[in-house]
C-alpha cells in the first residue's frame, strides 16, 4: 500500500485506505503479534500519513475519520479514536472510554493505556 500517491486520493478514498490499514492491523494482532512488531508499526505509521493528509487538506479534514467511529472492526474505531483527540477531544474520549470498558483486548488495554497518557499530560495530541 505504500506505493499510493495519498495527494491524489479523495477524503473518501482516504477514509477507506485508513480503515482497510486497520482491519490490516487488526490481523496482525490476531496472528499474534510475536515477531510482526515492525509491521504491525509500518500500518500505525500509513494510518498517520494518512491522517496528516487530511489534516494539511483545506479546512483540515480529520473530522471524515468520524464515519469510522461506527466501523465494525474495533482496531479501525481505536485508531480514529485516537488520530481525531486533538480535532474533537470529547467525542473521541468518549470512544475512547467505550472500547476501554467493553473489555475486549488488546484494544481495551490501548484505549485505557491513551486516556491514562491524556490524563496526566503525557500525550499531548496535536
Amino acid at each position: 500500500m505504500n506505493s499510493v500517491n495519498l495527494r491524489d486520493l479523495s477524503i473518501d478514498q482516504l477514509v477507506q485506505r485508513f480503515a482497510t490499514l486497520g482491519i490490516r492491523q487488526n490481523n496482525v494482532i490476531r496472528e499474534g503479534a510475536y515477531g510482526k512488531n515492525a509491521e504491525y508499526n509500518r500500518l500505525a505509521t500509513e494510518m498517520k500519513n494518512v491522517e496528516q493528509e487530511l489534516k494539511v487538506r483545506s479546512g483540515d479534514k480529520r473530522d471524515a475519520l468520524f464515519a469510522l467511529y461506527n466501523h465494525p472492526n474495533m482496531q479501525v474505531r481505536l485508531m480514529a479514536a485516537k488520530l481525531t483527540l486533538a480535532i474533537s477531544p470529547d467525542a473521541a474520549r468518549q470512544m475512547l472510554q467505550r472500547i476501554q470498558q467493553c473489555g475486549r483486548q488488546p484494544q481495551a488495554g490501548d484505549a485505557g493505556m491513551c486516556l491514562w497518557n491524556l490524563d496526566r499530560g503525557v500525550f499531548v495530541p496535536k
